[in-house]
């Protein structure tokens, strides 16, 4: 039986309704040899990918250091855009839920969450999801196609841009936990990471960058052999095979033994750990006996336990347990030494927190930004 996740994911080279080459996505040696094919010296490039990224300008004048004809060329050829920022939906917590158009009519959706210190953004890697998970309203879209390189990082710039984050100030956090599972992208998402990640673009540190998988464990041996990247976090929302085979069909292939295994060999910085993700299911994942299975699970490699109460979506079917249930699960992971914590996912009220986040086609008139 072949699975939707066996094959790439549908690709398209969405192109901009102006006829203009989006540039966010390009790597410095693609924008050097851009400058280079239109008679400027090599170095242009890269004043470009430090202008595109580490500054995050939004219109060409912004680029002072290129001389005025090649602005006015870049302007006619290219654009400065990947994705349109269509919808903003803050939250009374604090965070805003994203509803960017992609150029081929597609939407997806990512969420800025400012804590004080620091912000995090949680991104999409996908239109739509092939896994399949029953309690996640994406995995109900099924899967429409992979982000390209742009349109990942173009959310990136996009969020910042709108928040007014400034440039090389407060700590910034990303974390693949939109839609889409991540690893089905692989190329993309690691060619995204290196732009992220270099001192000469956004400069954030590979360990401020988490990936969260259900499981595909062919992407995690991939991600095992790359050195630096991401910190990685497992979704794994339930404790035997039969249960867990029900909810998130990905496990039919690779059970709760293949990816034990496949976690006790993946590489770990000293103090690093694999985050589990539980997402806490009444009657299905919440059981006393869970707590134990989940307890024996975290041990087996270095690793850290999110409980993340259900976050109600339409026609889910299941609802998060009570107070009193979330608490005894957390006590008995401390007592069974396992490092815990309750999530509570932001943007609730928007629909904007883990596995609510799902987006077709453009429906509606927009909301202005």
């Amino acid at each position: 039986m072949t699975e939707p996740w066996d094959a790439a994911a549908p690709e398209a080279a969405p192109a901009s309704p102006s006829g203009l080459r989006p540039l966010p996505g390009l790597d410095r040696a693609a924008l050097r040899a851009l400058a280079q094919g239109m008679q400027q010296p090599a170095f242009r490039g890269d004043q470009l990918y430090e202008g595109l990224y580490a500054q995050r300008h939004g219109d060409w004048e912004a680029f002072t250091n290129l001389p005025k004809g090649f602005r006015e060329r870049l302007g006619l050829e290219s654009s400065l855009e990947a994705l349109e920022l269509l919808e903003s939906h803050p939250s009374a917590d604090g965070s805003t839920k994203h509803a960017f158009r992609l150029f081929d009519g597609h939407l997806i959706e990512g969420v800025h969450m400012p804590y004080g210190d620091r912000t995090t953004l949680c991104l999409s890697s996908q239109v739509g999801c092939a896994m399949g998970c029953t309690f996640c309203a994406t995995g109900q879209m099924g899967i429409l196609r992979n982000l390209t390189v742009g349109e990942i990082l173009g959310q990136v710039i996009a969020m910042l841009r709108h928040h007014r984050h400034p440039v090389g100030r407060t700590p910034v956090n990303l974390v693949f936990m939109g839609m889409g599972e991540p690893l089905h992208n692989f190329d993309h998402l690691l060619a995204a990471f290196r732009i992220l990640t270099d001192p000469g673009a956004f400069a954030i540190p590979p360990w401020r960058i988490t990936v969260s998988t259900s499981g595909l464990v062919p992407g995690i041996q991939r991600l095992a052999a790359c050195s630096p990247r991401p910190r990685l976090a497992l979704s794994l929302n339930a404790t035997t095979d039969a249960a867990r085979s029900r909810i998130m069909p990905v496990n039919r292939v690779w059970g709760l033994e293949a990816l034990a295994e496949v976690l006790a060999a993946f590489p770990l910085e000293r103090q690093e750990r694999i985050t589990i993700e539980y997402v806490l299911l009444k009657g299905v994942s919440d059981a006393p006996q869970d707590g134990t299975r989940l307890a024996a699970f975290a041990r087996r490699f270095p690793s850290k336990v999110n409980l993340i109460p259900f976050n109600p979506h339409e026609g889910s079917g299941f609802e998060p347990p009570d107070e009193a249930r979330i608490d005894a699960l957390c006590a008995q992971l401390v007592r069974a030494g396992v490092p815990v914590s309750v999530r509570r996912s932001r943007g609730q009220d928007i629909s904007g927190a883990c596995g609510q986040l799902v987006r077709g086609k453009t429906r509606q008139k927009p909301i202005p930004t």
